[in-house]
């Protein structure tokens, strides 16, 4: 038996030439690396900050929704000033004397019309902000979103409330406040978080 015979399990494996850059050889820089094995698994992203859900609502997301009740609130207020206006509105409209003219009484009623607009569209804003408001315990990244989207309509519907004792000016205020605290990365983790 000899060295040479490949048929030898004793002898000396056959010499194969260097295949080049790999495994023991030293990488040239910017050369792709290659690998051995099984691809690398892409890294693991974890949720709710590694790992972490909360299991009670932070204290930032409690403020949220007791802006949003202040809102929801501040919409009644305004939808009831809108009720007592138009029921007090043909008492007005008979005081003022335009009760024979008929272009006048047009522009009385389409100003009644205004109004009823304006209580229907307060008392919507008010059950939507309750609605919302009852669903930040259990609801999940969707409330949190149309929080945001509800307080930032809340802010146009402000405008339409500065006349009422300030009232328009608290909504501006708590509807800046109730988007900034949506916003934070802890009511993002309470929104995210799983419900079994």
């Amino acid at each position: 038996m000899s060295f040479g015979d490949p048929n030898n399990p004793y002898g000396q494996p056959p010499q194969q030439p260097p295949a080049g850059p790999g495994y023991g050889y030293p990488q040239q820089p910017g050369a792709p690396q290659q690998g051995y094995g099984y691809p690398a698994a892409p890294p693991v992203s974890q949720p709710y900050g590694g790992g972490y859900a909360p299991t009670q609502m932070p204290g930032i997301t409690r403020a949220a929704q007791i802006l949003l009740a202040v809102i929801a609130v501040a919409h009644v207020i305004i939808a009831a000033v809108y009720a007592v206006a138009l029921a007090q509105w043909d008492e007005l409209v008979d005081e003022a004397g335009i009760s024979g003219d008929v272009s006048a009484e047009e522009f009385a009623d389409l100003g009644k019309g205004v109004i009823v607009f304006f209580v229907g569209l307060a008392a919507v804003f008010a059950i939507l902000g309750l609605v919302l408001l009852l669903q930040y315990a259990k609801g999940g990244p969707a409330v949190r979103v149309c929080s945001i989207v509800y307080a930032s309509f809340a802010i146009v519907s402000g405008i339409f409330a500065l006349g009422m004792y300030g009232l328009g000016l608290l909504i501006w205020v708590v509807s800046i406040l109730v988007i900034v605290f949506a916003a934070k990365r802890a009511s993002a983790d309470w929104f995210r978080r799983p419900r079994y």
